[in-house]
């Protein structure tokens, strides 16, 4: 008896581009315990960081509001941030089910 082979579907893997490869980089180290605590971190090129992502990363980067941006002599960033307060914290789940008893005006 002969059986069928099975025909699989080659995968297709996309490549990361050069300014998600960045991001995810700067994204572990802004939300590393250590930066959290200080509310800062200092980010440095790599060689490998094209021109055109490092431009695109930090221009995100300065126009996030709450967020300053120091660019160093050492060509290193250094970006801060004010510690969330309690007014910025997110919604729990109860208490956005509370917000949505309010009876409906029809």
């Amino acid at each position: 008896m002969a059986r069928a082979k099975k025909q699989t579907k080659p995968v297709v893997r996309q490549e990361m581009t050069g300014v998600e490869r960045l991001g995810l980089r700067v994204s572990g180290m802004i939300n590393s315990p250590r930066a959290q605590e200080r509310c800062s971190a200092l980010i440095h090129r790599l060689d490998t960081d094209k021109d055109d992502a490092w431009d695109e990363v930090m221009g995100l980067l300065s126009e996030t509001d709450g967020v300053e941006v120091t660019f160093q002599d050492d060509g290193e960033v250094l970006i801060e941030w004010e510690k969330p307060t309690d007014e910025d914290r997110a919604l729990e789940v109860g208490e956005v089910d509370a917000m949505e008893e309010e009876p409906a005006p029809f």
